[in-house]
């Protein structure tokens, strides 16, 4: 089986490189060798592959099709060993990770920095952001992002559930009252975080179905972060994730309603581009994060 890969290796390297004398200084080999190889893949298989002048080298028609198939197979072992080695080996070299950019400040932060510390020959470049980042394009190793997954060539991996609250503060539940239903916030003053999925249309279960909502109010914004201040401040009712607002639910400083009406935990999951195998300091980085979520819950 060696001595086949090397004779398929050795066909495909020559093609590449355009001709032996080529491939033998691209590769380190002799052309008699690479010669050899090609010769003896060609009785093996009994059909030219080649043809070979003294100014050309040019693929027959057999050789253009065995080419297609078997480069293919050669690019999916080099795929595989390198990924076996990713794995086996210490996470290493740079790492692209897209977060937003609340919750990477509050949140993801201090984790993903705990994993460099992990893993000191890693570099991690965190580029913290509220927008979808191409990752193929932008050269991203890995999306952190609490959000449903909308882009079927990408792959996501849950992490850990969040979740969210509805919420004001006293002043303005004092001024409004507590609403008793989804519907009762219709007309009331509410926040509107610009960067949330829905935006001013807010969803609930309701009796087992999704209820949508749509609000207004005094303040539109594309920041969570804002969005609590200005719930704090008194401006109306907020939908904030919980790391943004349980200090404040605790201390007073805003009140929770309708939690028995809030849709299902939203996942904070890991995205990345289809691949057949995961790099190894990808993989490490999630397996990472899925145990501190899991120590430490949002």
């Amino acid at each position: 089986m060696t001595q086949d890969l090397a004779r398929i290796r050795a066909f495909v390297q020559v093609h590449d490189a355009g001709g032996f004398s080529a491939a033998a200084r691209i590769h380190g080999r002799s052309k008699a060798l690479l010669s050899k190889y090609v010769t003896d893949l060609e009785d093996y298989l009994g059909v030219r592959l080649m043809n070979r002048t003294t100014r050309k080298l040019g693929l027959t028609e057999a050789g253009e099709a065995y080419y297609r198939e078997v480069s293919q197979i050669l690019n999916q072992l080099d795929d595989l060993d390198a990924t076996i080695t990713e794995q086996t080996a210490a996470p290493r070299g740079i790492l692209k990770v897209s977060a937003p950019r609340n919750f990477g400040e509050s949140t993801l932060a201090e984790p993903l920095f705990a994993f460099v510390c992990e893993h000191p020959d890693v570099t991690l470049d965190l580029r913290l952001e509220d927008r979808m980042v191409d990752l193929v394009d932008e050269g991203y190793d890995v999306a952190l992002r609490i959000s449903e997954m909308s882009d079927s060539s990408l792959i996501a991996r849950k992490i850990a559930e969040t979740s969210v609250h509805i919420c004001a503060s006293p002043q303005v539940i004092k001024a409004h009252g507590v609403p008793k239903t989804p519907e009762a916030l219709r007309g009331l003053p509410c926040i509107i975080d610009t960067n949330m999925s829905g935006q001013a249309n807010w969803r609930f279960i309701e009796e087992g179905r999704t209820l949508s909502v749509h609000v207004d109010g005094p303040v539109r914004v594309n920041s969570p972060m804002a969005v609590a201040t200005a719930a704090r401040q008194g401006l109306g009712f907020a939908l904030l994730p919980s790391f943004l607002c349980e200090s404040a639910i605790e201390s007073g400083e805003l009140v929770p309603v309708l939690a028995e009406y809030l849709p299902q935990r939203p996942l904070l999951q890991a995205v990345y581009p289809h691949r057949r195998h995961l790099s190894g300091k990808v993989r490490a980085l999630i397996d990472f994060l899925v145990e501190w979520f899991a120590r430490n819950p949002v």
